[in-house]
């Protein structure tokens, strides 16, 4: 049995979530191999070849890659789908722009958004905004997953010495075309990846109050997000969201302003370590999955804590 890690990268380094999905591989047993899918992917694969349990790292190298798109990604993993039963993405928009793709050209049913490997064919994953947990097992000979990465803790690394093989890229698939990509820039943590997270609801009204969190964020060394009614408001960049629509996170230390927690948003954070709500509605539901709740003006706790700081 042979499981295959697709790994996401920026070009200069593995994405974090990299390491949960090798711990996840772990769980389903059998030999693991990562694929690196690069423009230049040298240091790359050294990063990879460290993680502990890694046999292999196969390295496809192309200039193509440099523009990320999924269909050329999708077709170089198929390319040595021959030699694996397990295929594991990120479940982020490029993993699930991926994943389905191998899967269909497989022939198999993709299982999306793994929180739990029960065994190497029985999975758990949420559904209803994670209201409810539903174990599936799959049928098929090969198996496509996207996983959870802030279900599974990061594989340790320092001890890997897996061997790299380079492989030869797939044609590009010249049926798309890249036309640009835009991404945000910011000097605070990836929301994804910090430590420390402070969002706010419609509790904060407008973008100075967001700005006084984020000047409280700032000292505190942490990332900031809001929810959906947030963002479609306007007062807030689509980059910021959090919940079953956005992105999926698991800080140490998750801190809501305001947030009345609708179960989309609590989809988004219930893998926090700790969870501290600030509402002034008693009876605000994200108080149920809160570890510390105070009841309260969430501007007034925001000036006050920033003042002790």
């Amino acid at each position: 049995m042979a499981v295959l890690v697709i790994a996401e990268h920026n070009h200069a380094a593995l994405n974090p979530a990299v390491y949960s999905l090798v711990t996840a591989a772990q769980k389903i047993g059998g030999d693991i191999d990562i694929m690196i899918a690069a423009q230049e992917g040298g240091k790359l694969a050294e990063e990879a070849a460290k993680i502990n349990g890694i046999r292999r790292v196969l390295l496809s190298e192309a200039p193509y890659f440099a523009e990320e798109l999924p269909e050329n990604l999708a077709a170089s993993v198929l390319e040595v789908a021959k030699e694996y039963d397990y295929f594991l993405f990120v479940a982020n928009p490029a993993g699930k722009a991926a994943a389905p793709r191998v899967a269909a050209v497989l022939d198999v049913a993709q299982i999306s958004e793994i929180t739990e490997v029960v065994d190497a064919k029985t999975f758990k994953r949420p559904i209803y905004a994670g209201s409810v947990i539903e174990t599936v097992r799959a049928l098929d000979p090969k198996v496509v997953l996207t996983v959870r990465a802030t279900a599974f803790d990061a594989a340790p690394t320092g001890e890997g010495k897996a061997e790299l093989e380079r492989v030869v890229p797939a044609s590009p698939v010249i049926k798309v075309t890249f036309v640009r990509s835009e991404q945000v820039k910011s000097d605070r943590p990836d929301l994804q990846n910090a430590k420390i997270v402070l969002a706010g609801g419609r509790g904060l009204v407008d973008e100075a109050e967001f700005a006084e969190m984020g000047n409280l964020a700032d000292k505190l060394g942490a990332a900031v997000g809001t929810t959906r009614a947030v963002v479609d408001a306007g007062i807030a960049p689509n980059d910021w969201q959090i919940g079953q629509t956005g992105k999926i996170i698991a800080p140490d230390l998750y801190i809501g302003f305001g947030i009345s927690g609708a179960i989309q948003h609590i989809a988004g954070i219930k893998d926090a370590k700790v969870i501290v709500a600030v509402n002034k509605d008693p009876e605000a539901p994200i108080f149920d999955v809160a570890d510390y709740g105070l009841v309260g003006d969430a501007m007034t706790v925001i000036r006050e804590l920033e003042a002790k700081l």
